[in-house]
């Protein structure tokens, strides 16, 4: 596999979507991939340019859909209009849209695939190459901050299932949430607030407007700080998830087998609900 640490030391990575059969088979047979530019600027903005991209492949791909077989190296980028990239298109009105057509290396396939456990919109994950290098599930790539990293870190120990930076529409607003863990009788969307940026004024009005939006429509919200997610993990933070997620039925698993019901102590127990617990 490419070593990217000796370019970079955080080894800027991108899972991008392949929505076609054609466009995986420009990567495959021609060697680049196109971005619009618009979509850098509002979602991926200090991440780009990525030193290496892999595909995640959504339905239309059988057998390899909801997961990550290829990857390349990005050898060079460069911005050119729609009607460049596509000479022989019918002029339309997406014809002068702006992209980066990311030039590749020759695809590679993963030994081993990176799977999504449940069937999610996916569009970017920006990422590193030690993450992409040792991902299991498409939630280990997400790299947004270290509070997340330390409680994805501990659900997956305790196996709770978790989605995260899930994306929401509500009405005519887009939400990603930290983790959303979907239980039996409702859903909980757990939060990592860094304590400067949740405390800025601008923010706290946006949070409040985003959680009364959420818990209109059926969410449960916990919100955990610096503190709380450094220092009392164990002791406040994993209590409060758990303690929901039983109240609320047990977590839902993918396969639709009964749901689980979380018990924590000093040797972490799982209980599977009988049908006379439902």
């Amino acid at each position: 596999m490419i070593n990217y640490q000796q370019k970079n030391p955080r080894g800027e990575f991108l899972v991008a979507i392949i929505k076609t059969k054609n466009d995986f088979k420009i990567a495959l047979e021609e060697y680049w991939y196109r971005i619009p530019v618009r979509s850098v600027e509002k979602l991926l903005k200090n991440r780009f340019p990525p030193q290496g991209i892999a595909f995640y492949q959504p339905k239309i791909f059988g057998d390899e859909a909801y997961s990550i077989n290829y990857y390349a190296e990005v050898i060079s980028i460069e911005k050119m209009m729609r009607r460049e990239l596509f000479p022989h298109e019918k002029i339309n009105v997406k014809s002068n849209n702006l992209y980066y057509k990311l030039r590749l290396s020759s695809l590679q396939k993963l030994p081993k695939p990176i799977y999504s456990r449940r069937w999610r919109r996916i569009t970017f994950i920006p990422t590193t190459w030690e993450k992409f290098n040792n991902a299991v599930e498409i939630n280990d790539l997400w790299d947004e901050s270290p509070l997340e990293d330390r409680l994805w870190a501990e659900l997956k120990r305790l196996k709770i299932s978790a989605e995260r930076q899930e994306y929401i529409k509500i009405r005519q607003n887009n939400y990603f949430l930290d983790f959303a863990i979907y239980c039996a009788e409702g859903k909980i969307d757990v939060e990592t607030d860094g304590d400067t940026y949740h405390s800025q004024k601008k923010q706290i009005c946006q949070d409040l407007e985003r959680d009364n939006d959420l818990k209109t429509n059926g969410w449960r919200i916990l919100r955990f700080n610096t503190n709380h997610v450094q220092e009392k993990m164990q002791q406040y933070c994993i209590p409060k998830i758990t303690d929901n997620i039983n109240r609320l039925g047990g977590v839902k698993n993918e396969d639709n087998s009964l749901p689980k019901k979380i018990m924590t102590d000093s040797t972490t127990q799982y209980v599977q609900l009988n049908l006379f617990d439902l």
